[in-house]
């Protein structure tokens, strides 16, 4: 399975980015201004940034959320769920037309 959108990060970037942010937070006078300065040197947005540093805190367990993990595994088992459902409407509606068509034979004889 492909992503929609291109990893330009490699995750040991994303990783290095993230201990920036958390390690040298403290120096500027917001988290914002952390990820913006370490947005900037990095060549990713700011936004992206932030989205990396809240994730790995969900996956750290310092906030509350569903980690990568979970959220991958819920995904695959609603992908499967669908795919289930979608197999049994066809065997429902096979079943309904053979049904009939043996109703219909038995009916002629």
């Amino acid at each position: 399975m492909t992503s929609k959108t291109t990893n330009k990060f490699s995750p040991e970037v994303r990783a290095r980015a993230v201990r920036m942010v958390l390690d040298h937070e403290a120096e500027h006078p917001s988290r914002w201004a952390a990820i913006t300065s370490i947005a900037g040197k990095i060549g990713c947005t700011a936004q992206t940034l932030s989205d990396w540093v809240k994730k790995a805190e969900v996956d750290s367990g310092r906030k509350p959320g569903l980690t990568t993990d979970i959220a991958a595994k819920l995904k695959a088992l609603e992908r499967e769920n669908r795919e289930l459902r979608q197999a049994n409407e066809i065997l429902r509606k096979a079943s309904a037309y053979f049904a009939q068509a043996e109703l219909d034979r038995r009916h002629r004889s």
